[in-house]
């Protein structure tokens, strides 16, 4: 059943689509209003179950995180939306500071969500965490001789690396967490070792990436695992092979997708009651597997093949820093000739 979402003539219209179960709108007690960065296929089941378990219905609408942002302030207290969920920590961090998020206090939400994976001012929360780590061949790479991201950079890696252009936020907010951690001119010469080391040009996407590797183009590169986790889930014997970095040198660097309670909801407290079952173990474990993702509550089931990579130590820099030094981030990167 679609629905229009918004009735003003200056709104863009956006399909939104409830459970496959064909609802008069009246049986209805409650409607949510989410804009959503994340894929359509990776949330309706999960707002088909919650209505199914609550009677709320969840309408909602997709597109790129800047582009529901922007929307989000040209429609101000006009906006019928009642939350923001995204895929980068960055964009959630952006979408607070610019105002457009609201502080939420829930005892669910702080026991659910480890501080790192949330906001220290409560405006969002990770719902799903990914780790973005080193991948590489093992017909080539011997896994004693990988250790951090800043080894990447050593001259024994020269014509071996593979990475993703820097015009994708994934990359902007592992370099930004880096400079969290390091500083500046460290990170600076890191990235400058890594472009030293590269095998070919930078790639779209970090399939085409995992790809190059397994094809012979590079030896080792850096992704997200739930990239990997979507090619051998049909390809199991893809030859290619994860290794967590910087255990016991600060951890892997994570990320989140996750959301917050837009600015000028009308249902706040529909809209808390939200994402608080969005924490809870039985709906974390569905929302992170569906793309390969690991559960940011300790007490959810973790995908089988996910788990079958391992267990890993998590960087615990909070991944807010993602956001606020993503523009050091940019302009570090530019600097190095990291395209």
């Amino acid at each position: 059943m679609a629905h229009s979402l918004f009735s003003r003539a200056t709104a863009v219209l956006a399909i939104v689509f409830v459970s496959s179960t064909v609802v008069p709108a009246a049986v209805f007690a409650e409607t949510l209003v989410v804009y959503s960065a994340r894929n359509e296929q990776l949330i309706k089941p999960v707002f088909d179950a919650y209505t199914r378990e609550t009677g709320v219905e969840v309408q909602f609408t997709t597109a790129d995180a800047a582009v529901l942002i922007e929307r989000l302030a040209a429609e101000g207290r006009n906006s019928p939306a009642d939350v923001l969920m995204t895929v980068d920590a960055g964009e959630l961090w952006n979408a607070a500071e610019r105002g457009l998020l609201q502080p939420v206090k829930s005892e669910v939400l702080e026991r659910n969500v480890p501080a790192h994976l949330r906001d220290p001012g409560d405006r969002w929360f990770g719902l799903s965490m990914r780790a973005r780590t080193i991948a590489y061949s093992p017909k080539r790479v011997d896994s004693a001789t990988l250790g951090t991201y800043e080894a990447l950079a050593a001259p024994a890696w020269k014509g071996r690396l593979c990475l993703r252009t820097s015009k994708k936020v994934y990359n902007q907010s592992l370099v930004a967490t880096l400079i969290a951690a390091q500083g500046e001119a460290a990170t600076e010469r890191i990235v400058r070792g890594w472009v030293a080391n590269l095998a070919t040009d930078v790639f779209a996407n970090d399939t085409q990436l995992l790809e190059a590797i397994a094809a012979g183009q590079c030896d080792v590169g850096i992704v997200n695992t739930y990239y990997y986790g979507r090619i051998v889930k049909d390809r199991p014997d893809f030859p290619v092979r994860l290794f967590w970095a910087n255990q016991g040198a600060g951890g892997v660097h994570v990320n989140i997708s996750g959301a917050g309670i837009a600015k000028h909801s009308r249902r706040t407290a529909a809209a808390t009651r939200f994402l608080e079952w969005l924490s809870g173990s039985s709906a974390q474990a569905h929302f992170a597997a569906v793309n390969m993702e690991f559960p940011v509550n300790p007490a959810a089931a973790v995908d089988p093949l996910v788990k079958s990579w391992g267990s890993f130590e998590p960087s615990l820099i909070n991944v807010a820093e993602a956001g606020r030094l993503q523009p050091a981030a940019v302009r570090l990167m530019d600097r190095a000739g990291y395209r």
